[in-house]
C-alpha cells in the first residue's frame, strides 16, 4: 500500500481570492514504512506575499511589499518555477496513492485549484486521509494541532521554528503512524504480508509433526474425571 504524507505552504487561505501555493513537501510510505522517497518544490506564486503568511513560513521575502534579502531559514521565490511548470510532475508523483494530510480540505482545495488552472485532472477528495479528523475522533476535546500531537506522542519537533512543507510532512508521517496504532500497527503479521524464510520463500505455521507430551499427572487426571462424573450427563466435558 503506497501512501504520500503531504503538506503545503501558501500565501493565504483561499485560492478563489487569489492565494497560491508556494511550497509542497511530501514523504512516501509503503505499507506504513518510509521509503526515503520524497517530493519537495518551492513555487513562484506570481503575486505578492502577505506579511501574515510570511510570518508563518518565512518564505518569499522578495515578494513582500517592501522586499529585502532573505535571512536564515527564509527562501526567495522570484527565481522558482511557477506551478504550471511542476504541476504535471507532482500529479505523476502522487498517482493513485492515498494522501495523508493534516486538515486535508485546506491542502486539497489549493492543490486542485492549481491543477485545474493548468488543465490537469483534480485529485479526488476520497483519495485524501485527514489526520486532523482522526486525531479529533481519537482524542475528543484535546488539542489536535501537529505540535500538540507531537507533544502527546513524544515526537521531536524542535526544528519546527517556522512551518516548512517537507519538514512538516516528515513530522506528520511519524504522527500518522502513532495515530493508527504505532510504527508497526500490525507487526507485519497481516494475512496479506507473509513472513519469509532465509531462502526467500513465504513462511506459514504448520502443525507439529509430533504432539507435545502431556504435563498432566495421573493423579490430576483421575481427580478431574471424578469431578466431571459428579456433574452428571450434561457436563460440558461429556459432550462430543
Amino acid at each position: 500500500m503506497r501512501e504520500i504524507v503531504l503538506d503545503t505552504e501558501t500565501t493565504g487561505f483561499d485560492p478563489e481570492s487569489g492565494d497560491r501555493i508556494v511550497e509542497i513537501g511530501a514523504v512516501e510510505l509503503w505499507n506504513h514504512v518510509a521509503t526515503g522517497e520524497t517530493y519537495h518544490v518551492y513555487i513562484n506564486p506570481e503575486r505578492s506575499m502577505p506579511e501574515e503568511a510570511f510570518g508563518v513560513h518565512g518564505i518569499g521575502p522578495d515578494l513582500l511589499e517592501n522586499p529585502r534579502p532573505p535571512e536564515k531559514g527564509e527562501v526567495t521565490l522570484k527565481d522558482k518555477p511557477v506551478f504550471a511548470k511542476v504541476g504535471r510532475g507532482f500529479r505523476d508523483f502522487v498517482g493513485d496513492a492515498k494522501l495523508v494530510i493534516h486538515n486535508a480540505s485546506f491542502d486539497m482545495k489549493f492543490l486542485n485549484a492549481e491543477l485545474g488552472w493548468m488543465g490537469v485532472s483534480p485529485i479526488p477528495m476520497d483519495q485524501a486521509l485527514d489526520t486532523l479528523a482522526i486525531a479529533r475522533k481519537r482524542f475528543p476535546g484535546s488539542p489536535a494541532s501537529l505540535d500538540a500531537l507531537c507533544r502527546r506522542f513524544g515526537i521531536d519537533n524542535s526544528n519546527r521554528v517556522l512551518h516548512g512543507a517537507l519538514l512538516d510532512s516528515e513530522i506528520l508521517a511519524e504522527v500518522y503512524l502513532e495515530l493508527i496504532g504505532g510504527r508497526q500497527p500490525d507487526f507485519g503479521l497481516s494475512a496479506s504480508t507473509g513472513a519469509t524464510s532465509a531462502g526467500g520463500e513465504e513462511w506459514r505455521p504448520t502443525a507439529r509433526p509430533n504432539a507435545l507430551p502431556s504435563r498432566i499427572t495421573q493423579d490430576e487426571s483421575t481427580a478431574h474425571q471424578e469431578f466431571v462424573e459428579k456433574l452428571g450427563g450434561n457436563a460440558l466435558w461429556t459432550r462430543a
